[in-house]
């Protein structure tokens, strides 16, 4: 298995030291937002989680190894290419075994990360069952992946675009907690609440790393969904965002979109919809998770 594995040299450090790391997934960087703000967002992630007291590991497929941590300059270079295939668990053999440049998704930065030995995940939203799922079977492998793989995942919520009631069930059967970080209910990425409430709330990062400790102690396997609601001067109103969803849905069934074209088509329109506000709303949803996961990881490394 090491083979696979590239460690940054801060990274490597870290380890050594016995330092708290917090995953990153590179998605974001080569599928979510547009070149150059991308790569900005990124570093500006990255810092974050510096300044409060942790390690960042943006983790990518490059070169036929799992990179956990990229140089500033495989950052650029990520950011800025176009041919960069988009990996989960399925896709994460090949594109290592043929070496093709590849972005993680939530699903294969948790199993990369589960390899390095990092618990800690921070990202903006989670997948989840897709509205009309009853007849399309479209799951993300991302909820899959919380029931096995032992990594928390610190995020927004989940996507307003799915099914969030269907989205709770999936993760109930599965037993995959579903903790609110100082709020009661699901947040929905772009805004603060949902009407579905968490399973727990934790108004201390302390209550969640201790939960976390004794989840995997107990040998509970699976992972964990910190939702850490966007910060309120940021958040966009139920009735408009969901508004705009419905008008993509129905341009979306209208083009006979589906499959996996269905959630950056959408994405693409709330942007166009909201007048680029959702962009702003997924940057800064993204820093505020990063702040909450470097706090989460550095309290889990002095569990002991």
């Amino acid at each position: 298995m090491k083979q696979y594995l590239s460690l940054s040299e801060e990274v490597l450090k870290a380890k050594e030291q016995g330092k708290p790391v917090v995953a990153l997934e590179s998605t974001i960087i080569s599928h979510g937002m547009p070149y150059p703000q991308n790569v900005k967002t990124a570093r500006e992630v990255e810092q974050i989680i510096r300044d409060h007291g942790a390690v960042p590991a943006t983790i990518a497929i490059l070169d036929g190894k799992i990179k956990i941590g990229l140089t500033d300059n495989e950052l650029e270079d990520f950011g800025n290419s176009t041919e960069v295939a988009k990996v989960s668990r399925r896709d994460l053999a090949y594109l290592v075994a043929t070496k093709q440049k590849g972005a993680t998704t939530v699903a294969a930065t948790m199993i990369c990360a589960e390899l390095a030995g990092i618990t800690t995940f921070v990202t903006g939203g989670i997948g989840g069952v897709h509205r009309g799922a009853e007849t399309s079977m479209d799951i993300s492998a991302d909820l899959e992946e919380l029931s096995k793989t032992n990594v928390a995942v610190v995020c927004a919520g989940a996507k307003s675009i799915l099914d969030l009631g269907l989205t709770m069930e999936y993760l109930e059967t599965k037993g995959v907690p579903v903790m609110g970080y100082q709020t009661d209910v699901l947040p929905a990425f772009y805004t603060r609440t949902s009407e579905f409430p968490v399973n727990f709330r934790a108004d201390q990062v302390e209550d969640i790393a201790a939960t976390l400790k004794t989840k995997w102690d107990l040998n509970l396997s699976g992972g964990a969904v910190i939702a850490n609601p966007i910060p309120s001067e940021y958040a966009m109103s139920e009735e408009m965002i969901t508004n705009v969803i419905e008008t993509a849905l129905q341009e979306a069934r209208d083009n006979h979109i589906s499959g996996k074209e269905v959630t950056p088509f959408l994405l693409g329109k709330v942007k166009e919809l909201t007048d680029g506000k959702s962009l702003d709303a997924n940057i800064a949803l993204v820093k505020h998770n990063a702040k909450v996961g470097a706090q989460i990881a550095v309290s889990f490394a002095t569990q002991g």
